[in-house]
């Protein structure tokens, strides 16, 4: 076993999970931080043994995970939420370090929802037990059978929510899984194994395998035994994992990201609609369902410009351990370099600055919350995810007019509507998106959908829609007459 890393004082494991137990790797990897490049240590990279190992010790664990009754199961599932609990300040440090995330948000946030991913979800698997439906030929009962090993690979911007987000419902419904954690920050699923081991959780339920998205995540798409795959992530990675996994006829489940529109209608209350704007640069820009092409009526694109920019103006940038800080750092100097890049050829193409568009002085991987006006619908920072502090601002006449800049790109996750609450309703009836705040941003119920359409992905999470996809449905029919076999037509 590879020696503990030591990150603010937390102690956290390099190595995989797997069927229980820590297993080192004769390759690693360097992991630096965000904040301020330093080397947090070395991280152990899965190879192609690795995934065997825990593809078939999930395999392995199926059976008696499976055969347990969701109450059952929630006994186990309630106490890894009490071990994530127990280790509240330890996930906030190590996500903060590794990812960048601001200090204050995982404790406030991030922390508290990954407990309820797993208890909500646990709880909802209760309701879902034999299902019946009663018809005039017969008596059916319809069932959630659990589906088999799921490979769950979590995104880098949002690890510990988006990773128990998966986990939850999967290991409710009774399939075991293997994670994949993004390298650029695996801190928090490692230390999220160590919870698992310290909640009793029989080996093989839960196996951590670390390593590159072309290599181990490749590999563990790849794995014929794999029952469903879900993955958050980039377009291109999702249209590799889908052609594997049609190969297999393997269900997946996909959230890519978007480039949502933020809809700013002539009778929006000006101030408010600005400050939420200020919302989109949160987490650096790195948020799938940000609203960042801001899409404001003529007569009010003004004001709206220099209340927005007040808000902007007044965000406290830097390191994100720091209590006063609202924005740090990107994840990666090829994040940063990708961000620069867009925002360069912008310009270079015709777009006006309004704001930022540079290196932020506090550090190399910190950019300045950006605004380009001027940009056309087809132009690449309309139509591509910068998923950096960059947003866009294009004015409208017309609802019509806004809906269909709205819908004109590649992505439909979300999207923002401000206006008059029954004028802002009926815009919002009319996007291609798989979810519309009214007047709001970011509310999120665990019960209802959650997904997007077109290029931001396929299949929704939440509620019953998490167990249709972690599970197969299965149709239990008893006749209410005795049943004649037949060829005759009748």
């Amino acid at each position: 076993m590879g020696k503990l890393l030591s990150v603010a004082d937390i102690s956290v494991s390099p190595d995989h999970y797997i069927d229980g137990q820590r297993v080192s790797s004769t390759r690693y990897f360097d992991l630096h931080s965000p904040i301020d490049q330093r080397l947090l240590g070395q991280i152990a990279e899965g190879l192609d043994e690795h995934v065997d190992q825990a593809v078939s010790a999930a395999k392995a664990a199926f059976p008696a995970w499976s055969a347990l009754s969701a109450a059952d199961r929630k006994v186990f599932l309630d106490r890894l939420a009490e071990e994530i609990g127990k280790r509240a300040d330890a996930f906030c440090q190590l996500e903060s370090n590794d990812a960048g995330v601001l200090l204050s948000r995982m404790s406030h946030g991030v922390v508290p929802r990954a407990m309820l991913n797993i208890t909500h979800f646990a709880e909802h698997a209760l309701s879902l037990q034999d299902r019946p439906i009663d018809t005039a030929q017969a008596h059916h009962i319809v069932r959630h059978d659990p589906a088999g090993v799921t490979a769950i690979i979590t995104p880098w911007n949002a690890p510990l929510m988006l990773g128990t987000w998966k986990l939850g419902p999967a290991l409710a419904a009774g399939n075991t899984v293997v994670i994949k954690p993004p390298e650029w920050a695996p801190l928090t699923m490692s230390l999220l194994a160590d919870c698992a081991d310290a909640a009793g959780l029989p080996p093989g339920v839960l196996n951590i395998v670390q390593g590159y998205g072309a290599t181990t995540g490749n590999r563990l798409v790849s794995d014929p035994r794999i029952a469903r795959i879900s993955f958050t992530g980039s377009v291109p990675t999702a249209q590799k994992i889908a052609q594997v996994a049609g190969a297999n006829l393997v269900p997946v489940s996909l959230e890519l990201g978007g480039k949502s529109p933020f809809i700013v209608l002539a009778d929006a209350h000006i101030d408010k609609a600005a400050a939420t704007g200020a919302l989109m640069y949160r987490n650096a820009g790195q948020v799938c369902l940000a609203g960042t092409r801001f899409l404001v009526h003529s007569s009010i694109a003004e004001r709206f410009v220099e209340a927005m920019r007040g808000y902007a103006d007044g965000l406290r940038i830097g390191d994100p351990r720091e209590p006063e800080t609202e924005i740090g750092p990107i994840i990666h100097p090829r994040q940063v370099e990708r961000v620069s890049g867009f925002v360069d050829r912008a310009i270079a193409d015709g777009a006006k600055l309004l704001w930022g568009g540079k290196q932020h002085p506090f550090g190399a991987q910190y950019y300045s919350p950006t605004m380009l006006t001027n940009v056309s619908q087809d132009s690449e920072i309309v139509q591509n995810e910068v998923f950096g502090p960059v947003l866009t601002l294009q004015t409208f006449e017309t609802d019509d007019e806004a809906v269909e800049l709205a819908n004109g790109t590649n992505y439909g996750l979300g999207g923002v509507c401000y206006g008059d609450e029954g004028h802002a309703t009926e815009v919002a009836k009319r996007m291609e998106t798989g979810f519309i705040w009214v007047n709001s941003f970011g509310i999120r119920d665990l019960d209802a959908p959650f997904g997007g359409i077109k290029h931001s992905g396929i299949g929704r999470e939440g509620g019953d829609w998490s167990f249709e996809f972690f599970c197969n449905i299965k149709d239990v029919v008893v006749p209410k007459k005795p049943f004649e076999a037949s060829f005759s037509q009748r």
